[in-house]
């Protein structure tokens, strides 16, 4: 099974959080582990909000926004694509990931979602689509 596990971050501390070498370290180790056990498939962080577009779609029209979004409560500040075997071997991953100590006044969550195929959608999609994005996926990875 697949999973994405976002770092999710609010405005306050995307501009509070100063990335120290020791917090490039930690996430190098923690990353390093992810591809030694085999299970890191993809994962990146994301530039701040400041450089952010929101695309928002209503009335069928489009409103193009520009960061950062003062609205915003939180955003995913990076990720990670995992394949591992269980939702339970997902939640071991993530909490090792590397997060604030204790007496730290800082908080971060990471959240877990399972990435679905064409085959969870069981019936509700008609198996024309799910051989076209099946073909569409196969192409995709060749290229790659």
């Amino acid at each position: 099974m697949r999973y994405m596990m976002s770092i999710m971050s609010d405005p306050q501390a995307e501009a509070d959080t100063e990335m120290t070498p020791e917090i490039f370290e930690a996430m190098a180790a923690y990353n390093e582990a992810l591809v030694k056990a085999g299970v890191l498939l993809a994962g990146d962080g994301l530039a701040p909000s400041t450089e952010a577009t929101r695309v928002t779609f209503s009335n069928g029209r489009s409103t193009v926004t520009d960061g950062p979004f003062a609205e915003a409560k939180e955003f995913i500040a990076g990720y990670w694509i995992i394949q591992v075997s269980s939702p339970e071997e997902a939640v071991e991953w993530a909490k090792r990931c590397p997060h604030p100590s204790e007496g730290d006044t800082g908080e971060m969550s990471l959240v877990l979602r399972r990435i679905m195929g064409t085959d969870d959608f069981g019936d509700e999609m008609p198996e024309e689509l799910k051989e076209r994005e099946r073909e569409m996926r196969a192409h995709n990875e060749h290229e790659a």
